[in-house]
Parts: structure tokens; C-alpha cells; sequence
């Protein structure tokens, strides 16, 4: 299986945007580009740098929490081109 990590704020993450002295400016702007939808993968290409373990972090401290997606191979196929696509 493949697991997407996905990472959405909190209810304390919205207060700590509130003040990015709190968090680092770091920390901020991955809270600020969290969104639910984005992968680790892409934050990190967003930001310009690897922020999988700055996630992990902001995870334990209530931040962010994990909306992943767990795709089966049974749930991907591929389409005429040959892209995978999740089926619905």
C-alpha cells in the first residue's frame, strides 16, 4: 500500500499563525502552505527544502494532524496513457 501524508492545521496551529515568533519562521510557513490536500512531497518542493521531519514534528506538538490517504494497488489503475489515477 501506499501511504500519502497529507497534513492539515489544527485549531492551535490557526492560533499560532496568529504568532510566528512562537513557532519559527519555518514552521510557519509550512503551517501556512499545510493545507489537507498537499503531500509531504509536495510542501517540500513548495518550500525549496525537505520538511517531512518538520512535519513530524508539528504532528507531535498538535499542529498539523495527518489527513493521509491509503491507496491500494487495487484502488489505482491506469488510464490510456498510462498515468495512474485513483478510481473512484
Amino acid at each position: 500500500m501506499n501511504n500519502i501524508h497529507r497534513y492539515a492545521k489544527t485549531p492551535q496551529a490557526w492560533e499560532a499563525l496568529a504568532r510566528p515568533d512562537l513557532v519559527g519562521r519555518r514552521a510557519h510557513t509550512l503551517l501556512l502552505m499545510a493545507n489537507g490536500r498537499r503531500s509531504v512531497q509536495e510542501l517540500s518542493l513548495l518550500l525549496g527544502e525537505e520538511v517531512a521531519d518538520l512535519a513530524t514534528t508539528l504532528l507531535q506538538r498538535g499542529l498539523l494532524q495527518d489527513t493521509s490517504t491509503q491507496l491500494s494497488t487495487a484502488e489505482v489503475d491506469e488510464d490510456e496513457s498510462g498515468k495512474l489515477r485513483a478510481s473512484a
